[in-house]
């Protein structure tokens, strides 16, 4: 687990600031701040994380395969 998976459960509002969606952290926050809200505001939150890292590995990987397949160009 990393500081985001701890940020999303703990602040979920946080989290959203880290990954650069401050329009749906003041959202959460406002979810955040109901009891009611709070598990819908870690569901929504973890649930955004997860897209965001596959996100950041998916360009990771298209980025090494790109330099791969450089050289096999020239």
């Amino acid at each position: 687990m990393n500081a985001r998976s701890y940020l999303s459960v703990w602040r979920p509002w946080l989290m959203f600031f880290t990954i650069g969606r401050p329009f749906s952290g003041i959202v959460c926050a406002l979810l955040q701040m109901t009891g009611i809200g709070w598990p819908f505001a870690v569901n929504w939150a973890m649930s955004e994380l997860e897209k965001y890292e596959a996100g950041e590995k998916k360009s990771k990987k298209s980025l090494r395969d790109g330099f791969d397949e450089f050289p096999q160009i020239l």
